[in-house]
């Protein structure tokens, strides 16, 4: 049981660092014609914060693109990953909840920012982290 409970953590900890790692790549046109672009992630940012004044769209787009792609890169080598999880998971309850406001509960369901910051909580409350740099570093 242990063996598999093992293997879970880790999968959804990859899996959870790839996905931030991912759109932040969609973001900066690494993912070559499927990717969003930093303008369109801008505008998006604006009508996703739509309760927000528009001219602060830029400067949330830099933090959570910041705060993404530091979060997907410790996921990914396991560093600090109790702390990293759980910031994961309220950074996406913030999106999922602005996603709500703005476009109705549908939007964050269909792309499920709940169950990915879900999985990030439940990530965080592991005791151990195996194959990860805090399991060498312990």
């Amino acid at each position: 049981m242990k063996t598999q409970q093992d293997a879970a953590t880790f999968l959804l900890r990859i899996a959870l660092a790839f996905g931030f790692l991912s759109a932040v790549a969609s973001r900066l046109n690494l993912w070559g014609t499927r990717s969003s672009g930093w303008k369109n992630f801008v505008h998006y940012t604006a009508e996703t914060n739509s309760f927000l004044p528009q001219s602060w769209a830029a400067s949330i787009a830099v933090l959570s693109t910041t705060a993404e792609l530091s979060i997907g890169i410790l996921l990914l080598v396991g560093f600090q990953v109790k702390k990293t999880a759980w910031c994961a998971s309220v950074l996406t309850l913030f999106f999922a909840t602005a996603m709500s406001i703005s476009f109705g509960i549908k939007e964050p369901l269909d792309y499920s920012v709940f169950a990915f910051s879900a999985g990030a909580f439940l990530l965080s409350t592991f005791s151990r982290y195996t194959w990860s740099l805090d399991q060498l570093l312990h």
